[in-house]
């Protein structure tokens, strides 16, 4: 059984920073894209990082210059660095998992951890 579980969310203020994982029981954990989305209130669920096998890394506009996704596959584990945070960027995260390339649309990912939230007081 597949699960991906995630961990680090909290309440910090802004321009603080959080780091979350993500633990993954794939079995082949260096053969997935992983990614990371967020989902606010009342929007959609958007893309924010995601990182190939071989550690080729893609961020969304929004995550440029202020996140940094990473991956240790020998723990199965992709993490999200997130400083410094803004007020805009409270939200529910959840990693996920797709085999293949780089996407950014939510839809086509195959595994979907339960998600972990960051609040940003402003």
């Amino acid at each position: 059984q597949v699960q991906l579980v995630e961990s680090g969310g909290g309440l910090v203020q802004a321009g603080g920073s959080l780091r979350l994982s993500c633990a993954a029981s794939l079995r082949s954990f260096s053969n997935y894209f992983m990614g990371w989305f967020r989902q606010a209130p009342g929007k959609e669920r958007e893309f924010v990082a995601g990182i190939s096998w071989s550690g080729g890394t893609y961020y969304a506009d929004s995550a440029k210059g202020r996140f940094t996704i990473s991956r240790d596959n020998a723990k199965n584990t992709v993490y999200l660095q997130m400083n410094p945070l803004k007020p805009e960027d409270t939200a529910v995260y959840s990693c996920a998992a797709r085999s293949g390339y780089y996407r950014p649309k939510w839809d086509e990912y195959a595994y979907w951890g339960q998600g972990t939230q960051v609040t940003v007081s402003s």
